[in-house]
């Protein structure tokens, strides 16, 4: 198969570790047979140095061309020191998301065997803890009217959300409960909110639809303790946009390092796959980050935007091996040998 893929390596380390998940995924196109056609497009500050502006129209369009979206990350401390900055890179991750139609962010937290003795948590509170949160993407506070009054003294955000909205999330949500152990839990706070409850009473109507399914409905701040104390006790959860961008940095660090968690954004034409972790840019040009979040999102692209299940589980088994064998970044190596940002990358594509 061939494939055209948009490479948004964005700011900081976003560059380093694109450069592994690249590596990795040619491997595998090697292994398997396919060829890959890499089409790199500017994102973030560098874009914003570049042309002026975080997500221009030619970056736009290499995206619409292309099968899938790989992104690095985004972000520098020049524009988060400075809340008056006109032009922030943050701004072209919600017009990004905005124009490709992104309404469905998949972050899955899963723990590995190797590393269970890393984590925050003890052991026997997170093995087999393997979970996945659809995060709403496009609308809420992050897309709402915001603004200031009263000569900047009173500022405001305006939370909004259609029953439209709430139903595209959550038929993911249950589709994705039906491939698994048939449990969703719905995240909101309909106790105090309006936009929670409107989130409630529809996917309520919904459940009718998905009889094998069990939903349950939890309080966000339930749900944000319960992480810590029972993560394992959850399969696949839905949220809307700003309880899930909270929630899943939360649930990031039971795995023992943000640098392994993957993600995907869905639309309903294109996916963009991305590690959660932000661009890290103390660490930018020392071979010092930990690649894997972005190779595991690339092993995602395979598995979600080309139905290569094959090729995805090819990546996750080298994963498995570097960790099990001490193949990795200063973060996880604890007194151990550190591997740099490109051995771990050379020695994943070397395994596959």
């Amino acid at each position: 198969m061939k494939f055209n893929i948009a490479v948004l390596a964005g700011d900081g380390i976003g560059p380093e570790v694109m450069e592994q998940a690249q590596k990795v995924s040619e491997a595998v196109a090697q292994k398997f047979g396919h060829e890959i056609t890499w089409k790199p497009a500017l994102t973030g500050a560098a874009a914003i140095d570049a042309v002026g502006e975080p997500y221009p129209d030619s970056t736009h369009e290499v995206c619409l061309a292309s099968d899938a979206v790989l992104f690095g990350a985004i972000g520098l401390p020049r524009f988060d020191n400075d809340p008056s900055a006109p032009v922030r890179p943050e701004q072209g991750l919600l017009k990004m998301r905005k124009k490709l139609g992104l309404f469905a962010n998949l972050r899955p937290t899963f723990t590995f065997p190797s590393l269970l003795d890393k984590s925050p948590l003890k052991r026997e509170r997170i093995e087999g803890t393997d979970l996945v949160f659809f995060r709403e993407l496009t609308g809420g506070i992050y897309f709402g009217e915001k603004g200031r009054r009263e000569g900047g003294e009173t500022a405001f955000d305006n939370c909004v959300y259609t029953r439209a909205e709430v139903q595209r999330l959550a038929k993911k949500g249950f589709e994705l409960a039906m491939t698994r152990s048939k449990r969703l839990c719905c995240v909101d706070k309909a106790n105090v909110l309006e936009t929670s409850r409107l989130w409630r009473e529809t996917v309520q109507a919904m459940e009718k639809d998905y009889p094998e399914v069990e939903v349950s409905y939890e309080l966000v701040d339930a749900v944000a303790m319960r992480l810590v104390q029972w993560p394992n006790s959850y399969d696949v959860l839905i949220t809307e946009n700003l309880f899930g961008d909270i929630l899943t940095d939360e649930a990031s660090v039971i795995s023992g390092s943000m640098g392994l968690m993957p993600s995907a954004s869905m639309g309903s034409d294109i996916a963009l796959f991305e590690p959660i972790h932000g661009s890290y840019p103390q660490a930018t040009g020392l071979n010092i980050a930990n690649p894997m979040a972005m190779v595991l999102s690339a092993a995602m692209m395979f598995e979600i935007a080309f139905s290569l299940p094959e090729e995805g589980k090819a990546i996750r088994d080298a994963v498995n091996k570097a960790l099990a064998e001490g193949i990795v970044t200063e973060d996880l190596a604890e007194g151990g040998k550190a591997y740099g940002t490109k051995e771990v990358g050379d020695w994943l594509a070397a395994n596959i």
